[in-house]
């Protein structure tokens, strides 16, 4: 593996053309204290046995894939088609950065016009820009769009019931921007109670639907509620927009979040890709970049960048935002998704996650009071919770069985009912569902 670490005459080599006659002279100018000795390394390894050695860690890895997963909780695991991946290992687009140059990034900028298109049909929304962050982050911008929008009013009504992350986000960038906010509680439905929102004081109403417990929002009571103030609604589950009604129906003034469920595979953190769909009325208000169609000097079709206020850009002095680059990449493996599916597709993936979600339900509701669905009586989509009081140690004895049984409640923030997040997707099969449910009996 001379390719990759030095023969025995390089160091040699290199200390004599700096002038050293030893390794310890490199070093010299360090103090001792500072420095931590000899490292206890291994002797090197030739390349097929550097395979064969991180292959048996690999192994000692368990994966969404080996076993039976029912994780959600903000990420969720859906089928990939294979040609998503092909398409994004092309060079043009895996290599490509900021099309600044419309002239040579003609295919880049049609794939974030029609990333952009598919965020309008599954909003509902007129128009939408090219992708934010994450779901957390186009939250925040939401928000700060709203503070922008209506700047005389400092104070943000928003759910409880919204991701913790999310919520987390948000808390940060207000207290930075001075905006108040005043989080709205749960009822006992799991439904965001709206009773304590002033609508007459407020820059905004934020709600999460499905919420971070699964639950369906009456976005309606929403919207009557957040009267002049921005309606904004979050998604973090986007396949849920295949089935339900969203918040361009009802009048929302923003609909955001994560598109991640649509063609990104769960990974250690990301990357995700956030979205961000909004009135026209708010075109200059809206965060980061937008592609337009237009012609060329010929008259045929093209696309450029506009409307961009970004920091980086030449009206950067009237940027919207700091915090909105383009996860264009991340994009572009959701519109290959979108494509696939098409409306029909969308819609069928998003009943198969709920009629599995139902079918599991309906077992779990068999056991009884020993691990109870928290909100029993109210709509969800394909996640919900399970109410036990120590959900850490019945998901380690799950895992004995190779069952991923869902996330912890207390990993994402303390204020949550104690309990297990369940999710449900297309990927799961009734098999799957059985053998948690039996799983279940055992350990508990």
């Amino acid at each position: 593996m001379h390719r990759y670490q030095p023969g025995a005459g390089d160091r040699q080599r290199i200390l004599e053309f700096l002038g050293l006659a030893n390794v310890e002279q490199l070093f010299a100018p360090i103090p001792q204290e500072l420095r931590i000795g000899e490292l206890a390394l291994p002797a090197g390894m030739a390349e097929e046995e550097v395979r064969r050695v991180l292959g048996e860690m690999a192994q000692r890895n368990l994966t969404a894939e080996s076993l039976v997963s029912f994780l959600g909780a903000g990420v969720y695991r859906h089928v990939v088609p294979a040609v998503m991946d092909a398409v994004l290992s092309r060079a043009e687009f895996f290599t490509a950065y900021t099309p600044y140059q419309p002239e040579v990034s003609q295919g880049t900028l049609q794939a974030i016009f029609e990333f952009q298109t598919y965020v309008c049909l599954l909003t509902e929304m007129p128009i939408a820009n090219a992708s934010l962050y994450d779901g957390a982050t186009a939250t925040v911008e939401a928000v700060l769009m709203a503070a922008r929008v209506r700047p005389e009013k400092r104070r943000v009504f928003v759910s409880r019931a919204l991701h913790p992350h999310a919520l987390a986000a948000l808390r940060t960038y207000a207290e930075a921007a001075e905006l108040e906010l005043v989080e709205l509680p749960w009822g006992a439905d799991g439904r965001t109670e709206l009773g304590a929102v002033r609508a007459e004081e407020a820059a905004a109403v934020v709600v999460q639907s499905p919420n971070v417990f699964g639950v369906v929002e009456d976005l309606p009571a929403v919207k009557a509620a957040a009267g002049e103030a921005l309606a904004v609604q979050v998604v973090a589950e986007a396949t849920s927009l295949g089935l339900l009604a969203p918040g361009g129906r009802f009048g929302f003034d923003v609909v955001c979040g994560d598109m991640q469920a649509f063609g990104l595979p769960p990974s250690f953190g990301g990357p995700h890709v956030g979205f961000f769909a909004t009135r026209k009325e708010y075109l200059r208000q809206m965060p980061g970049r937008l592609v337009g169609q237009t012609v060329d000097a010929q008259g045929q079709r093209a696309y450029v960048l506009t409307l961009s206020t970004r920091e980086q850009h030449i009206r950067r002095a009237k940027a919207t935002s700091n915090i909105c680059t383009n996860h264009s990449l991340m994009a572009l493996a959701v519109t290959v998704v979108l494509s696939l599916l098409g409306k029909r597709g969308v819609r069928e993936l998003a009943l198969a996650s709920h009629a599995k979600a139902e079918y599991l339900k309906g077992l779990l509701r068999e056991l009884g009071d020993k691990l109870p669905l928290a909100f029993n009586a109210t709509p969800t989509y394909n996640e919900f919770l399970l109410l036990h009081p120590e959900p850490e140690e019945l998901l380690v004895a799950l895992a004995q069985e190779g069952i991923l049984g869902g996330v912890a409640t207390p990993r994402l923030a303390g204020y949550l009912p104690r309990g297990i997040l369940v999710a449900v997707t297309e990927k799961n099969t009734r098999e799957e569902c059985d053998r948690l449910v039996s799983a279940l009996r055992r350990v508990l």
